[in-house]
């Protein structure tokens, strides 16, 4: 029987989760697969083993719930009044400033997430390695090439 109430994982995890949510889904998304995460460890909670890292098994199931609102919003319908003559050209990312999600956006799938868990979330890159499905190196590359390649595409501040 677990001892912590569920509303104190909430309150201790709930901003790493919205991270992790934010990072995979971006942050329009976020907040249903925050509401998503929570709901789906509630159910699970009390089953949960005592010596657990907690922290970890959220960040889990925000990753796959991220996934699934990430899958449901790119199948769901987009009404229109009338079909547009041509389809607009998305400006070219080079040429904006980019803020942090946006440059995050644009990493590498393995990178984005390794990046997000690892130094977002917080977690080990053992725990990543699971998430992904690789090895606790490959975690480590992947973060690191995404971070790399944040350093060169992302400036939070020109400094003149």
């Amino acid at each position: 029987m677990r001892v912590r109430p569920f509303e104190d994982v909430v309150a201790a995890h709930g901003a790493t989760v919205l991270r992790v949510c934010r990072a995979v889904v971006g942050p329009v998304d976020a907040d249903d697969a925050w509401s998503e995460t929570f709901l789906s460890a509630l159910r699970a909670y009390p089953d949960l083993s005592e010596d657990a890292n907690v922290e970890a098994w959220l960040v889990t199931i925000a990753h796959r719930r991220a996934l699934d609102v990430g899958r449901a919003r790119s199948r769901a319908p987009v009404p229109t009044d009338a079909m547009p003559e041509r389809v607009a050209a998305r400006a070219d990312p080079a040429t904006r400033d980019p803020d942090l999600w946006s440059a995050l956006s644009r990493l590498p799938t393995k990178q984005r997430q390794a990046v997000a868990y690892h130094h977002i979330a917080g977690l080990p890159f053992a725990d990543i390695a699971r998430l992904l499905g690789n090895s606790p190196e490959a975690a480590r590359r992947a973060a690191a090439d995404g971070i790399k390649t944040l350093r060169k595409t992302y400036r939070k501040d020109e400094i003149a």
